[in-house]
């Protein structure tokens, strides 16, 4: 069961985060409500009629070759065909470069509907928006012109190669070397872990990989970042001859099956033609800003799996009969049953939260790339300390939500053919790729926290509290006690870190109940429009004091954890764990 729920994202846009939050940005100001309203239409029957239905089958997985080449599951290329001839390849990227430069609160809302109709898909074009982004922030205009276009309209894809085998979140352990030689240089060495590294739905890849120069310095200050295409670009834009880089293998994994996952060798003969972006020893800080964008699109993926979840168990749940629930008659379905019920509205509140959160996240990305003076600043520090919640909440929630959707299944969900177990496998990745949630938490604690003495997080509290309701007020309270413990209750680093992850999901509960106090008054406030029924208002109301009533407490719970917490993580010995 499939929904792009077009309706809440049209409500969300219009009525909760507002369009006019971006409008009044001159790269956008001719993108009205008409404009808005037709973009949702087509992307969600674009996912409807051509992505989704082969999610499903895209589950048997992608298959790798002995001539190193990678068949994705049937289907897979034709509809990536389809994305880039209908333009949707193209929405965020720049215009100079061929793209249509769509605001990032449109981009998100389509890109939810494609991952929850089929992350495995969506998951390549995700990546290859991360390459745009990079490229466009600290490539040579030639470089630009000449692997951004192609990209954009969906004729090539693109990559990220950080990881190997003695690399993985410690990036200062990277060995692939690069030699340099003449106007490039001669990539050599594996990389591991890269979605989409090999596949048979593009003309080229471009991967941007990570390595050392011959006299770089030690530990990250020394990896510089490097465009190695699959197939080499001639001077009139056409491709030429074979890159010295395979696919060797590709991973067999717990979910997102339709994305080929690459372990990537280059340099097993001369060595793979790579070419410099930015200067020597920069290239932690591109590729940072590549994984930031990346982060945030997976935020997005945790909502949309959720969703994705959530309808495939209310199809279920309103079709199985079994039992006769409390007060209800013979033949009534499992959803009338009060824990199957409260199953379903927790799912759906925490969606209808995370949903606006999103798009707010959207703005604040938009605004301080466009805005200007002291304004353009204030949104940049709001959109760096946004986007570890946005990742680190949704995607931890997206598990749960993910699991419930199975528990309403009851004994069916734990069989694949009814699809739901397919989205708690795929949920599992979204809190480790891209940096795990303790890498997000990190970053919050320690670079968005301490690092200014607490004033983006306060400054976040205070816009928080102008909309605050009594519950709300309360969560702040809680939130603002746990925030000044942090700040001068003498912890230690570690204490810190040990309490990280409570820290950020007390602050995704947080921001999640203000967005659902906002969904409950905007629906108040359109009470007696015919724009929208009385039922779906009705339900929104609902849905944001299910929020209050049962994920918002998990703001006091976690903000005790961090005041309690920490000493006893402390405390203990790691050898104690094998006694």
């Amino acid at each position: 069961m499939y929904n792009a729920d077009e309706n809440d994202l049209r409500f969300a846009i219009h009525h909760v985060v507002g369009l006019d939050s971006v409008t009044d940005l001159s790269p956008f100001a001719d993108y009205d409500a008409e404009i808005c309203d037709a973009v949702l239409s087509e992307a969600a029957r674009l996912a409807a009629e051509v992505i989704a239905p082969i999610n499903q089958s895209g589950d048997t997985g992608s298959i790798w070759h002995s001539d190193n080449t990678v068949t994705t599951p049937e289907g897979f290329s034709d509809a990536f065909k389809a994305l880039g001839e209908g333009g949707w390849t193209s929405i965020g990227t720049d215009e100079e470069y061929g793209g249509q430069n769509m605001p990032a609160i449109l981009c998100a809302a389509t890109r939810e509907m494609w991952h929850s109709a089929n992350m495995g898909l969506a998951l390549c074009h995700l990546l290859t928006e991360g390459l745009i982004h990079a490229l466009q922030t600290s490539a040579s205009e030639e470089q630009k012109q000449t692997y951004v276009r192609p990209m954009a309209e969906g004729r090539w894809t693109g990559t990220m190669n950080l990881t190997e085998n003695q690399a993985g979140t410690d990036l200062a352990a990277i060995r692939t070397q690069a030699v340099p030689e003449g106007d490039h240089y001669r990539i050599k060495g594996q990389k591991i872990f890269i979605t989409y590294g090999e596949h048979d739905m593009a003309e080229n890849i471009v991967h941007l990989v990570l390595a050392r120069t011959p006299d770089a310095p030690e530990g990250v200050k020394g990896i510089s970042v490097f465009i190695v295409p699959k197939f080499l670009v001639n001077e009139d834009g056409s491709l030429g001859a074979r890159n010295d880089v395979k696919c060797v293998s590709i991973e067999h994994k717990m979910g997102i099956n339709g994305s080929p996952t690459a372990v990537l060798q280059y340099g097993e003969n001369e060595g793979a033609i790579g070419y410099l972006v930015g200067a020597e020893n920069q290239g932690l800080n591109i590729m940072f800003n590549m994984m930031n964008h990346a982060r945030f699109g997976v935020g997005i993926q945790g909502l949309s799996i959720s969703n994705r979840a959530y309808y495939q168990a209310l199809s279920y749940a309103q079709d199985r009969i079994q039992g006769t629930p409390l007060d209800r008659k013979d033949g009534d379905a499992i959803i009338h049953h009060p824990d199957v019920m409260r199953l379903l509205a927790t799912m759906r509140a925490e969606i209808e939260a995370m949903r606006p959160l999103a798009l707010y996240g959207a703005t604040a990305l938009d605004r301080g790339h466009h805005d200007t003076g002291e304004s353009k600043s204030n949104w940049q520090t709001r959109a760096e300390l946004m986007v570890p919640i946005i990742k680190g909440w949704m995607t931890e929630r997206s598990i749960g939500i993910a699991s419930d959707g199975v528990q309403v299944h009851g004994g069916m969900g734990f069989i694949e053919e009814t699809g739901a177990a397919q989205h708690l496998r795929d949920a599992r990745i979204l809190t480790i790729y891209e940096g795990t949630t303790a890498i997000q938490a990190n970053d919050l604690m320690f670079r968005k926290t301490l690092r200014d003495q607490g004033v983006a997080v306060r400054t976040l509290l205070d816009d928080i509290r102008v909309d605050a309701d009594d519950a709300l007020t309360a969560a702040i309270s809680n939130a603002q006690t746990a925030l000044d413990h942090i700040l001068t209750g003498g912890l230690s680093t570690r204490e810190a870190a040990a309490v990280s992850v409570p820290y950020l999901m007390m602050l995704g509960y947080l921001t999640g109940g203000w967005m659902a106090l906002k969904n409950k008054r905007a629906a108040i406030a359109q009470q007696g429009s015919s724009d929208w029924d009385t039922n779906f208002l009705a339900a929104k109301i609902a849905h944001a004091e299910v929020f209050a009533a049962h994920s918002l407490p998990n703001v006091a719970a976690l903000s005790q954890t961090i005041l309690n917490g920490s000493h006893s993580i402390e405390a203990m010995d790691a050898s104690w764990f094998n006694t």
